[in-house]
């Protein structure tokens, strides 16, 4: 396992606003909070591109072993990473999230 997810811990607010920034800055913006979860919506030209995109994501989430909510529509997918286990957002949902940008930079 990723050292990244053990002894996880949910961020207070102000951890959460700073990794929301940071996250913002060095890739894509457009990641936000929503309901206590991150999230971001990616477009995409057509339900192809799209599906291949959420296969990506998904063994992205495979492989980190951290699983997130994803809302499929054409040419659209929504992401939203929260870490149930300690019901809040941790540092895996940021570094999955950074992960998932990753795909298109």
């Amino acid at each position: 396992m990723n050292p990244i997810h053990q002894n996880r811990r949910a961020f207070s607010a102000t951890e959460i606003v700073t990794q929301l920034s940071k996250l913002n800055g060095e890739q894509v913006p457009g990641w936000r909070l929503v309901d206590g979860s991150l999230e971001k919506t990616f477009a995409f030209k057509d339900y192809y591109e799209t599906v291949g995109f959420v296969n990506a994501v998904a063994f992205i989430a495979n492989a980190q072993d951290h699983h997130p909510d994803l809302a499929l529509s054409y040419g659209h997918c929504t992401v939203r990473f929260n870490t149930h286990d300690v019901s809040g957002i941790s540092a895996s949902d940021f570094f999955c999230a950074s992960k998932v940008d990753g795909l298109l930079a």
